[in-house]
């Protein structure tokens, strides 16, 4: 069975979406916001639900996966600068926690911060 929507990106609050959601649906696409309510009503859940997810039809999943790149934040260093991946050197780095273990699922926060390269999978650590 064929997918009829497709996961852009989840999003911790329903607040944290909005102006994607408007550029989305400025271009043309519509766009859906999975778990929205759910959490208007009971942020602190967030976490346990996966947030919420930006979702787009699969037709228009290329056209808005290009509109999100243009637009997103892409992780910043201590010293305010675009994290440089060492490996293939790009500037499109996310911040990535992995979350393996009870401890880390209980208390996030304890985690040692990480960065994930989008261009090529990367992980690494702060410099």
């Amino acid at each position: 069975m064929k997918e009829k929507f497709y996961t852009i990106a989840s999003f911790e609050y329903p607040s944290d979406v909005q102006i994607l959601k408007g550029k989305l649906e400025s271009e043309g696409i519509p766009v859906f916001l999975k778990d929205e309510h759910t959490l208007n009503s009971d942020p602190l859940i967030s976490n346990a639900i996966g947030g919420v997810k930006l979702q787009v039809y699969t037709e228009d999943k290329e056209k808005a996966i290009e509109i999100y790149n243009e637009v997103r934040a892409y992780a910043l260093d201590d010293n305010g600068n675009l994290v440089v991946c060492p490996n293939c050197k790009m500037q499109k780095s996310e911040v990535y926690y992995n979350r393996k273990g009870i401890l880390y699922k209980l208390f996030p926060f304890f985690e040692e911060k990480k960065y994930k390269c989008l261009h090529c999978n990367m992980i690494t650590k702060p410099q």
